[in-house]
């Protein structure tokens, strides 16, 4: 089964790769260590290097009769998977273009937007948090109806950041297409090919296979953090010396709110 087809090894649960193999789950392990490794999991993850140049690229599900050090691997596993994905995939000039639009908003001092919905939500407060530690003034928030009220109130010049993951959410996709209208940039991070990708200025594709019937996304919740972060520091850079000052001036500031060593 490896030799024949390495990434559906890779892929595929124990369950499952017994049933293919006609074996209990137990021999599928032994086997793994016969050949020199911890286990299926160490196994998997240096197979998934092998035949990916470096790159882990299985995301694998969380079996019920896991162990916790085998949930452990598995979700710190498809974390970095998704990571080294986005890095592959990642569109360089759309991050540029998002980058300019910000930095021009916040010279202009004009209004920075940040929405989310449930899980998306708490990301939009991430960034806002963000943002916030550079002096760029925004507002962030989860509630449908300020945000339809904040998006019509817009305008040319301001800036729309809109986070979801499965980039279908009609709330999220109405208060882009308002925010267009009334001449705003809108910039979706979000999954390529969805209702929002298709209604914003700007996408920053976050395109992470992840079944969340179930349980709440989990990898591209922290790819939407990735996203953030790379534009917060890429802003950071443009604007300038006198961010470096202002920032030393706050993290002075708040050393005095901690306890000394």
């Amino acid at each position: 089964m490896v030799l024949e087809d390495p990434h559906r090894f890779a892929r595929l649960p124990v369950r499952e790769l017994a049933e293919r193999a006609h074996v209990s789950k137990p021999t599928v392990v032994r086997f793994c260590r016969s050949m020199g490794y911890d286990g299926l999991a160490d196994f998997k993850l240096k197979l998934a290097g092998n035949v990916a140049e470096g790159v882990p690229f299985v995301h694998r599900s969380v079996d019920v009769d896991d162990k916790t050090s085998d949930v452990l691997v598995k979700v710190i596993d498809n974390s970095v998977a998704a990571f080294l994905q986005y890095r592959n995939a990642a569109n360089p000039a759309a991050i540029e273009q998002a980058v300019n639009a910000i930095t021009s908003t916040w010279q202009r001092k004009q209004r920075l937007e940040i929405y989310g919905v449930g899980n998306s939500g708490v990301v939009a407060q991430d960034a806002q948090h963000k943002f916030f530690r550079l002096g760029i003034s925004s507002q962030a928030t989860s509630d449908t109806h300020i945000q339809t009220m904040g998006a019509t109130m817009l305008r040319p010049g301001d800036c729309l950041i809109v986070i979801s993951n499965s980039g279908r959410t009609r709330e999220l996709v109405d208060v882009a297409h308002i925010a267009r209208h009334q001449g705003a940039t809108v910039i979706a991070i979000t999954s390529s090919h969805t209702p929002l990708s298709d209604s914003s200025h700007i996408l920053l594709a976050a395109d992470n296979l992840e079944g969340s019937d179930l349980y709440s996304p989990m990898a591209s919740r922290l790819l939407h953090l990735l996203i953030i972060d790379i534009l917060a520091t890429a802003v950071a850079l443009k604007m300038g010396d006198g961010l470096a000052h202002n920032l030393q001036n706050l993290q002075n500031q708040l050393q005095q709110k901690r306890y000394g060593i």
